[in-house]
């Protein structure tokens, strides 16, 4: 994923608004290499995300974010046991949660045509779109971004053989305060403010 490292000179950091401002809204992304079209994709969207080439940064950038929001000491919805680590050098409560600031989860792909995330019953139980913080933070690797949703789709089927997951889902809305467009694709989707650390594994 030689286009992160070039966006990013090579070190984490956030997608700023002035870098978004480079690229004409306009312009489509049929040619371009899966990892460009995705983060054209998705910082159209309105997610933020930051490139990591090592845990370091993973950790780095996790506390950025918290300081960002002032969150803190604060409630979390996390499911998935290899991410406790993370919460607990930050003394976050996951357990036992009834209102939480925000969650915190890995994903099934990045699904680069449309800049959106699959998720399934792997990072969120029974939990629909609703009833997510509307706060996520999403923890992926490059490995994970996909053309499209039917090799998303292809993939969940190749690694959970004989024991799919359910509430498979996506969600591609992240601007919680832009107002809904009457576009009936956008039906339904459930807007949230999402921050995606993005780990380089290839």
């Amino acid at each position: 994923m030689n286009f992160f490292k070039s966006l990013f000179g090579g070190k984490g950091k956030k997608v700023s608004e002035e870098d978004q401002s480079e690229t004409s809204p306009y312009m489509t992304t049929p040619n371009l290499p899966v990892d460009e079209q995705f983060t054209f994709n998705f910082k159209k969207n309105g997610g933020k995300f930051l490139y990591c080439e090592n845990m370091e940064e993973v950790y780095e950038h996790f506390e950025n974010i918290l300081v960002e929001n002032d969150w803190f000491e604060t409630n979390v919805v996390c499911f998935e046991e290899n991410l406790y680590k993370i919460l607990n050098e930050n003394k976050l409560i996951y357990q036992d949660v009834v209102e939480a600031t925000f969650s915190f989860s890995s994903c099934e792909s990045l699904i680069a045509d449309d800049g959106s995330i699959l998720f399934s019953s792997n990072q969120f139980k029974h939990l629909k779109p609703n009833m997510i913080p509307d706060n996520m933070i999403v923890f992926a690797f490059t490995s994970q971004l996909r053309p499209e949703k039917g090799e998303g789709m292809s993939e969940i089927k190749r690694k959970y053989s004989g024991n799919l997951p359910t509430n498979i889902t996506t969600l591609k809305n992240f601007e919680p305060s832009k107002k809904q467009d009457n576009d009936f694709l956008n039906y339904g989707s459930i807007p949230k403010n999402l921050y995606l650390l993005l780990l380089e594994d290839l």
